[in-house]
């Protein structure tokens, strides 16, 4: 049997969630409880990803919020500068839970801040050298974790699931 096939057996195998609704059943079988089977799944795998990929973001250094900090000022392409309220948006942070991330990775060296030429009063936030290099090697790191994670499914399937999760997210997200 390949990996890929050995991988696909355990991920079908019966696994926790099953075992609540299992218990669900017992104790309230009028209860249609489908719904919790995806979001459990969901979050338990959300919970799952998020420790790989500390692990892998660790190799380089940084934790996940950082590496997110990092990635939001690559992804904004050259001169990889945004303001500090840009990131808060993006990354969904607090000032202050910014403001700290951002203090971590300038002591490293990974980014810079500076006045805005604009704006008096703001800042502008940059990637150096350094960062930009660590986060170009951190992406494909992630990105190498991720598929490995998700060689359990076909090419198929993993457009079928991203089509269906894109739609729920959707959905709560207007809820």
């Amino acid at each position: 049997m390949e990996p890929t096939e050995k991988a696909a057996e355990k991920a079908a195998a019966p696994d926790a969630v099953d075992a609540i609704i299992g218990q669900w059943h017992s104790v309230r079988p009028e209860l249609d409880v489908r719904v919790m089977e995806v979001f459990g799944r969901v979050h338990r795998i959300a919970q799952a990803v998020s420790g790989h990929m500390e692990k892998t973001y660790a190799r380089f250094g940084i934790s996940r919020g950082e590496f997110d900090v990092l990635a939001t000022l690559r992804r904004a392409g050259e001169p990889y500068t945004l303001s500090p309220r840009q990131l808060s948006a993006t990354l969904m942070l607090t000032t202050g839970g910014m403001t700290g991330r951002l203090d971590k990775l300038e002591r490293a060296g990974l980014l810079r801040r500076s006045p805005d030429p604009h704006d008096r009063r703001g800042l502008q936030v940059t990637l150096t050298g350094t960062g930009l290099e660590l986060v170009d090697k951190a992406v494909v790191a992630g990105l190498d974790v991720r598929q490995e994670l998700m060689s359990v499914l076909d090419d198929e399937q993993v457009e079928q699931l991203s089509a269906l999760l894109r739609t729920l997210l959707g959905g709560v997200t207007r809820a």
